[in-house]
């Protein structure tokens, strides 16, 4: 797929859904339009199991309305799929020839094997996960997929939903008690034709779609969680259960008034989290996983990427791509200062003895420190850091994504304290010190490259005494511009690192 714009229109059995996918000139690519129109496709299906002719003319009228959005956007190609609602209707083939007459589209009718591996496929192109179960509740059908090192092994698309469950269950959105336990063994039925299901305990639940993120914002508005993204947020399942319990009981308006909950997810989200309760239960998981990718990321990632859809490194991806976002960063000064903040830290790893993974915070820091210069010069390490806090930078967890920030935006201790106060309560007191340190480094790494001229190749480096030699070998220039920064940052350095580092000119030791 080469064009430079992507529709995806995904007519599920709760919603039907529009995302527009850009690629930039650089490469990188983003949603740059989105649309959603409740559809409640399941609800809609009359006693002969036919999809009604009033939910039929208003799915192509909100696929009219998609189809111009795309064509707004000059959008190059379109991929639009229905799911479960569509597929098991009997009036499936009238419903596609009508669609297609009157809107020009041609739907792609998954089954439910390929919606549980498009499904995994956003999933895993979105999380630095090995092994798990992932799940997907829609509104008439719920994929539940085995995957490990990263490989789907094993999945099944049971046919029934929130919605279809809601309908059965959930007259006017109530469950009770003894509704509850009717569903319960419904479902419990149907996983019990499944016997791979509890073959694999100790494994975390990921979820994707409505209802995942529904109990994810809900459960983050009542644990006054501070970072706003659902994406990579565990939950465990005893809250689960508490705040199940809770929102069951409550009535219907009232629960709409939920913080985190959407007025049109009110009736369908009990039966859908009572679905996700069943089914956790049954592969006997150790927490609850979110992830804000889902079928509509595979589709696209299967698209754009036809013969490499599957990333190996979720993480580099995400950074290659959040950096070619932002091109006003001076590419072979960025990589320069990647290169000299690694050499420095592997030099000093006797001195820091630091774990691994910040070697991977400093790396992701030294690739992003630059992007805020896209919306101020002036004030870049600012916007930087705001900018990768939003970015749903991917293979991190929340509190790595805000420690990269303030790595990449570091200038001095009290200002690094200061943006990381609103996430606070996510951090230890030895976070704190890892950011000071790794801020500092990657700051003296900035200033071997001051005047951005690539004019150090080789480095000698040697910690002796109290001092930290820099000698370059060689170099291209004078170096006098750097070694004026490093006098500037030298008593900052040497309070967090016991070194005063000192650069030396190539006349000093020719």
């Amino acid at each position: 797929m080469t064009g430079q714009r992507i529709g995806i229109i995904d007519i599920g059995s709760n919603s039907v859904r529009l995302v527009v996918y850009e690629r930039t000139a650089n490469g990188a690519h983003r949603v740059s339009d989105g649309s959603k129109r409740a559809a409640r496709l399941s609800e809609r299906i009359d006693e002969n199991g036919r999809l009604n002719d009033a939910a039929l003319d208003e799915l192509i009228v909100t696929l009219r309305h998609f189809t111009m959005i795309c064509a707004h956007h000059h959008t190059g190609h379109i991929r639009a799929v229905a799911t479960a609602a569509v597929r098991n209707a009997s009036n499936c083939s009238e419903i596609l020839t009508r669609i297609k007459s009157e809107t020009g589209l041609d739907i792609e009718l998954l089954s439910g094997e390929e919606e549980a591996s498009y499904g995994f496929l956003g999933m895993i192109n979105s999380l630095s996960i090995r092994d798990g179960f992932l799940i997907d509740i829609g509104g008439g059908s719920t994929e539940l997929s085995l995957f490990r090192n990263r490989t789907l092994v094993r999945s099944v698309s049971f046919p029934f939903g929130c919605v279809s469950l809601n309908k059965q269950f959930g007259p006017k959105g109530m469950i009770s008690d003894e509704a509850l336990r009717s569903l319960e063994a419904f479902v419990n039925e149907a996983v019990k034709r499944e016997p791979w299901i509890g073959a694999s305990p100790g494994l975390p639940l990921v979820g994707v779609g409505g209802t995942v993120r529904a109990l994810g914002k809900m459960h983050q508005a009542a644990y006054k969680y501070p970072f706003p993204h659902t994406h990579n947020y565990t939950i465990k399942s005893e809250e689960t259960d508490l705040l199940f319990d809770q929102m069951r009981k409550l009535p219907l308006d009232k629960r709409r008034k939920l913080p985190g909950l959407s007025k049109d997810r009110a009736d369908v989200v009990v039966p859908g989290i009572a679905i996700l309760r069943i089914l956790y239960r049954a592969v006997k998981a150790t927490h609850y996983q979110i992830c804000g990718a889902g079928l509509r990321d595979g589709l696209f990632h299967a698209t754009r990427f036809p013969n490499h859809s599957r990333q190996d490194d979720v993480l580099a991806f995400s950074l290659n791509n959040l950096s070619a976002l932002h091109p006003e960063a001076p590419r072979q000064h960025v990589m320069q200062v990647g290169r000299l903040a690694l050499e420095l830290y592997d030099s000093l790893q006797f001195l820091h003895q630091l774990s691994g993974n910040a070697r991977v915070l400093l790396d992701s820091a030294a690739k992003l420190f630059r992007i805020g210069a896209s919306i101020d010069y002036y004030e870049y390490a600012r916007h930087s850091f705001y900018l990768i806090v939003n970015s749903h930078l991917n293979g991190m967890s929340h509190r790595e994504i805000i420690m990269t920030a303030a790595i990449a935006s570091y200038k001095s201790k009290s200002r690094a304290r200061q943006q990381m106060s609103e996430y606070r309560e996510l951090l230890q007191d030895t976070d704190l010190e890892l950011v000071y340190k790794l801020g500092a480094l990657l700051q003296l790494s900035i200033a071997l490259d001051r005047s951005e001229t690539q004019a150090i190749g080789q480095l000698f480096i040697q910690a002796s005494g109290s001092s930290l030699q820099l000698r370059p070998i060689q170099p291209r220039g004078t170096l006098a511009v750097e070694q004026r920064e490093i006098e500037e940052l030298a008593s900052e350095f040497k309070k967090l690192w016991g070194l005063s580092p000192l650069l030396s000119l190539p006349s000093a030791f020719e």
